[in-house]
């Protein structure tokens, strides 16, 4: 196996690696006070570090690499910006290493056992979604507690990133900003961008100049979803919605997106986007105001009972538009709801409480996420069969931000699980010394 920097990085940053008798290339005798902050951006690996090495103190900077030519493979003896560091370490000294200045820079080279690094490829390289899952059982409970409490508070933070993003764009509108972010999530995944590019091409104040008229509002959103050109059956009911959007359209100067963008193939009749668009007028023409109702209690009770809407009649007898079917309601199911509440409510109530540095609410936004039923999907099952349980969508929320940022993207040294995993391969190795 090829050693990897970030790998021998993580040694040194958690001090992996056997620190017994540490001397530095001209057998002067080191010691690691402070091996510094990981630095993300250009330049030396670790800033602000301080070492001894025999009866003097350093303090500067480390760069790391698998071996010493490396150093002179990057140019870094031709760049005054590292001409700060004071130690190089390395998993493999071939070489002396010096600064722009010709100084002579003090090298390490890093021990750890076959043990260690035998773990790290087996996490690494496992082919398995849960890369460490022979290993899980070893991890302590209160870190596995603490480190899923840091990962849906993370994932909060990265949906609260692109809901401040949607914000600017739409100039501190929160109303705005929450119906762009509601639409985009009445896709469910599949047609998220077209529902998304649907509700940036339609302001919310055009459908609440027609705030009574549940027939315009759905006639503005079929004509701006583009689906309502495409359908060449005209009943009643669509010839109505034409006729609507063609006057609507030219009052507000509307150009509708591309409605080959939406997506039938492999959804369930009842995802169908013209299922959810007929909704998604509904819950526009019952509630007004939306995200301030639920910023004044998020409860989750009141939250589902706004969104619990049935779409006008005629949809209970279609799945698309001019294509009758047998009869069926079509209101949005308690779990549908949820995962609303999960991917809109809870994230722009949290988004907003961190704008206006209210902790009260942003303790409301988790609760209520604590108040959500459990997701079952692949994800939450494959760690369920681990033995990790899960209560609430706070629970899962962790786990899909554990697989999607960690395990599927082979981050296992910046995860506590498995940093925690290395760290009991040291100790291991240590103690049968």
């Amino acid at each position: 196996m090829v050693l990897k920097e970030d790998f021998l990085q993580h040694l040194w940053q958690f001090k992996l690696f056997d620190q017994n008798n540490l001397q530095v290339t001209e057998c002067e005798s080191l010691e690691i006070i402070d091996v510094g902050q990981r630095n993300t951006d250009a330049g030396p690996d670790f800033l602000n570090a301080k070492i001894k090495i025999d009866d003097t103190i350093w303090a500067g900077n480390v760069e790391i690499h698998t071996k010493s030519s490396d150093w002179v493979q990057h140019k870094h003896h031709q760049d005054t910006v590292y001409d700060s560091v004071i130690l190089h370490v390395v998993a493999q000294m071939n070489a002396d290493v010096f600064s722009s200045s010709n100084r002579k820079i003090p090298q390490l080279q890093l021990c750890f056992s076959d043990n260690l690094r035998t773990q790290f490829e087996k996490l690494t390289e496992n082919q398995t979604n849960i890369r460490c899952y022979k290993e899980i059982n070893k991890i302590p409970s209160f870190l596995k507690t603490s480190w899923l409490n840091r990962l849906t508070i993370e994932r909060l933070e990265e949906k609260s990133n692109v809901i401040f993003e949607l914000l600017e764009q739409n100039k501190n509108n929160w109303e705005e900003t929450f119906y762009v972010t509601l639409a985009r999530n009445f896709g469910f995944g599949l047609n998220n961008d077209p529902f998304e590019l649907l509700a940036k091409s339609l302001p919310l104040s055009y459908l609440g100049k027609h705030k009574d008229n549940l027939l315009q509002i759905e006639a503005l959103l079929f004509g701006q979803s583009g689906l309502l050109a495409e359908c060449e059956k005209d009943d009643t009911y669509t010839l109505s919605l034409k006729k609507e959007y063609l006057f609507l359209q030219q009052k507000f100067n509307l150009t509708p997106i591309n409605g080959t963008m939406f997506k039938l193939l492999r959804l369930r009749p009842a995802n169908f986007p013209h299922i959810r668009i007929a909704q998604f007028a509904k819950l526009i023409y019952q509630s007004s105001k939306l995200f301030s109702k639920l910023v004044e209690n998020p409860n989750y009770e009141t939250a589902h009972s706004f969104f619990a809407v049935s779409p006008s009649t005629y949809w209970e007898t279609h799945y698309t538009l001019g294509e009758e079917s047998p009869k069926r309601t079509k209101k949005l199911g308690k779990k549908t709801i949820d995962i609303l509440l999960i991917n809109t409510v809870v994230p722009t109530i949290f988004s907003y409480a961190k704008k206006k540095n209210d902790e009260d609410l942003k303790e409301k936004a988790i609760s209520l996420l604590e108040k959500i039923p459990a997701e079952k999907n692949s994800i939450v099952r494959n760690w369920e069969e681990l033995g990790l349980k899960t209560l609430s969508a706070f629970d899962t929320q962790a786990f899909i931000q554990l697989q999607k940022k960690y395990c599927n993207t082979k981050k296992c040294l910046y995860c506590q699980f498995g940093h925690k995993i290395l760290e009991i391969s040291t100790q291991n190795s240590l103690n049968k010394k």
